[in-house]
């Protein structure tokens, strides 16, 4: 068997979500402040992946980053960057799939973070960053830990959008669930089984670690 799908699909995954965060806690920022007309629209945006096909959003990214068009000639012509069939195109579509999956933990934690807890960090002389760090993130830290985890596991399991954009390229697109696609297809359903049970037990040790952790439940063994 082949690991190099795996370590692909946990490389892209951990790119992803570490991109993806603090670019998420910036945008939850504005939404949950921002009395902007065009809240609804940003907001409709965001969750658009969670509503479309992937493939749909898989070829509008091939579309847009092809070096044919006016966008794809652009990045590749002045910065030399090459999307289409490449780790760097799974990242940028991965990035805009999993937004949601990020945004709307944060952006519901941090709307109900009280206000009365950062008016009072900055009374008491903090700077924002010093707020940030100290006051508004350590008490979303459920909704924090959420966001990364469901990311994180929603990258794990793309195949549509990274199929579409990336195709199927080894050791550069390949990713676990391209590969038990390819696996079926040629009839080796017992490689199939290694890679989904490999991706079955990792997801689920990761998403149950999320509901141990937010209900309460480690800190109540750990007594």
């Amino acid at each position: 068997m082949d690991w190099t799908p795996l370590i692909l699909t946990f490389e892209l995954a951990t790119v992803t979500t570490l991109l993806l965060f603090p670019l998420s806690l910036m945008l939850s920022f504005w939404l949950v402040r921002t009395n902007s007309k065009l809240k609804p629209l940003i907001e409709t945006l965001v969750s658009m992946p969670l509503v479309l096909p992937p493939t749909v959003l898989g070829f509008y990214f091939l579309v847009a980053f092809s070096p044919n068009n006016v966008f794809g000639e652009w990045l590749t012509d002045w910065f030399g960057i090459k999307l289409v069939f490449s780790f760097g195109g799974l990242v940028v579509a991965s990035l805009l799939y999993s937004l949601p999956f990020m945004v709307h933990p944060l952006q519901a934690g941090l709307a109900g973070l009280s206000p009365t807890l950062t008016e009072a960090a900055y009374v008491m002389g903090k700077s924002k960053l010093t707020t940030l760090l100290k006051v508004q993130l350590p008490n979303i830290k459920p909704a924090i830990l959420t966001g990364i985890v469901l990311s994180f596991a929603h990258t794990v399991g793309e195949f549509g959008v990274v199929l579409m954009i990336g195709g199927s390229i080894p050791g550069k697109t390949k990713v676990a669930s391209i590969a038990i696609y390819e696996e079926v297809e040629a009839l080796h359903y017992g490689v199939a089984n290694v890679y989904s049970l490999i991706l079955f037990a990792i997801t689920f040790c990761v998403l149950l670690s999320v509901y141990l952790v937010n209900g309460g439940y480690l800190k109540r063994f750990l007594k």
